[in-house]
């Protein structure tokens, strides 16, 4: 076996592992609707998932759609989302992007990456966690920070942004996957392979990661 072939196939049981360790991988952000989940995505930037769903069901009740939201202001919202990190940044994007969303879609999410990414406060990472999680898209793969330091350590991807990376992972697991292999591997990076202590001696796929021990 040559060295490509030996390289997927190391490839092939990172993911079978990560299927065994996580064989029903859901989205972290409690949501009803595309809207709260893009709004719940929006909040998690530099924030926990746990942080965000503790204050997204007061704001939900006070700003429940788009047209809502839309109608009020950013000093309307910071009361709710104080306790996340950025809120003034934060409750500006949301009421903006909510406005964009009412004038030029109907109020409605829509379900194109680049109409999502033209929303204030969207980028690549926010569109497609809304894409894969609230229409089934996988128009691309989510990329955050646990998925960058697991791509760079168990050896799948190597790049300085998430984008790079991003092109890379799209590259080599099938696209019918990535928003599995994505919440696979945050649920990976929650649970063992921490960004300062990873528990090798615990991991499942510690015999197929090149970091194994050095980290």
């Amino acid at each position: 076996m040559g060295p490509a072939a030996m390289e997927n196939a190391r490839v092939e049981r990172v993911l079978a592992g990560l299927d065994a360790a996580f064989p029903d991988p859901r989205c972290a952000l409690d949501f009803r609707t595309p809207f709260e989940l893009l709004v719940a995505t929006v909040l998690s930037a530099q924030s926990t998932d746990v942080r965000v769903n503790l204050v997204t069901p007061a704001l939900f009740a006070r700003c429940p759609d788009a047209v809502t939201m839309a109608a009020t202001t950013p000093e309307v919202l910071v009361p709710f989302i104080r306790t996340v990190g950025l809120f003034n940044n934060k409750a500006r994007a949301l009421v903006g992007l909510s406005r964009q969303l009412v004038a030029l879609h109907g109020g409605e999410v829509p379900t194109s990456l680049d109409a999502l990414i033209a929303l204030p406060g969207v980028a690549r990472k926010t569109a497609n966690v809304v894409l894969q999680n609230a229409f089934g898209r996988n128009e691309g793969f989510v990329v955050d920070t646990h998925v960058m330091r697991l791509a760079a350590r168990l050896g799948l991807a190597a790049g300085r942004t998430p984008e790079a990376i991003e092109r890379v992972l799209m590259g080599l697991v099938p696209q019918d996957r990535w928003d599995r292999v994505s919440h696979q591997l945050i649920l990976h990076g929650r649970a063992t392979c921490d960004a300062r202590r990873p528990a090798c001696g615990e991991c499942s796929l510690a015999p197929d990661c090149p970091s194994r021990g050095s980290v």
